[in-house]
């Protein structure tokens, strides 16, 4: 059943950068146990610089040095505690990926990476953008990879995130992003995609920020007469075969949508599910090309991809 939401994305924006520190400040002042580490990126005045003036000894600024970081973040998470750590995304996966691989993934501990800048939302350029990580990460042993489609599910996967096993990497964006939910009382279950829109002409599958031009891609459809499906796949690894079959069946097409490298990311499951269930579907991948992003804006360089709305209604249309 699709959940309700919101197109009315000019007027509702935020910041899953803010409402997780928000929620870690909640859940400390509940008494729940855990650290936090980052690496120089947290400004006094953001809720995650508040919540570190408050909770001093919980917290570790290792400087800029993400490797250190991960590795600290790592012994602190085989003393006994569980670990949130906001590393600034482009150099997660490049500059920490030993640390990563060896000393979180291997051990298999409850560290929490908060990946920030994702995909091209640093505004730094091609050496900042975020176009490979989910790749690598796929076919890291142990690692659990969720991108929140909005603010508040990332403050649910971060509550969520306490009593889940294992390391996990949450992959955000830089600044304020659309609300996709109205509210919170959608179900929400790590590993577990959601339909958020139902349709019957194809299945549109975003993550993280491309939910929401997945829908607007919909919206745009829908006025042509065309049925789209939508679902938020925010959780990558485990990944929610069973709705990528499901959908595959029913709608005959499949579209994935991702502010990633083309290669080896949401797509690349998508089509290796698909492939390995040997269902015969039309099928696209929508994302960053195999190539070093052009400079701009991020909203310029959706639409210089196709990867906004109406660049995603226009290969769809191509596609049926």
């Amino acid at each position: 059943m699709a959940v309700e939401t919101t197109f009315d994305f000019n007027q509702m924006l935020s910041s899953a950068r803010e409402i997780y520190g928000v929620e870690l400040m909640k859940m400390a002042d509940e008494g729940l146990d855990f650290a936090f580490t980052c690496s120089d990126n947290v400004a006094s005045s953001t809720s995650t610089g508040k919540f570190m003036k408050k909770y001093p000894e919980r917290c570790v600024n290792v400087g800029i040095a993400e490797a250190n970081q991960v590795g600290i973040s790592a012994g602190l998470a085989l003393s006994g505690k569980i670990v949130f750590s906001q590393v600034f995304g482009p150099f997660l996966p490049l500059r920490a990926a030993d640390q990563i691989h060896t000393d979180i993934a291997y051990n298999d501990v409850p560290v929490r990476l908060i990946g920030t800048h994702s995909g091209v939302t640093s505004g730094g350029g091609p050496t900042h953008n975020v176009i490979a990580d989910l790749s690598f990460y796929r076919a890291i042993p142990n690692l659990t990879i969720v991108v929140p489609a909005d603010a508040n599910q990332c403050a649910r996967v971060i509550r969520e995130s306490m009593t889940y096993p294992g390391p996990m990497i949450i992959r955000i964006s830089r600044g304020a992003e659309p609300d996709v939910y109205i509210n919170n009382d959608y179900e929400f279950t790590i590993g577990k995609a959601i339909t958020i829109k139902e349709g019957t002409d194809l299945t549109l599958i975003g993550t993280g920020n491309s939910v929401h031009w997945s829908l607007m891609a919909a919206k745009e459809l829908q006025g042509r007469g065309i049925k789209a499906k939508v679902i938020d796949m925010h959780t990558i690894k485990p990944f929610d075969c069973d709705a990528v079959l499901r959908s595959a069946k029913e709608t005959g097409c499949v579209v994935t949508v991702e502010d990633q490298s083309i290669n080896g990311g949401l797509g690349g499951a998508v089509a290796e599910v698909i492939a390995e269930a040997g269902i015969s579907c039309k099928f696209k991948r929508i994302g960053l090309p195999d190539e070093f992003s052009v400079i701009g804006d991020p909203d310029e360089i959706y639409k210089y991809y196709g990867l906004d709305g109406h660049g995603i209604a226009e290969t769809v249309l191509k596609l049926l």
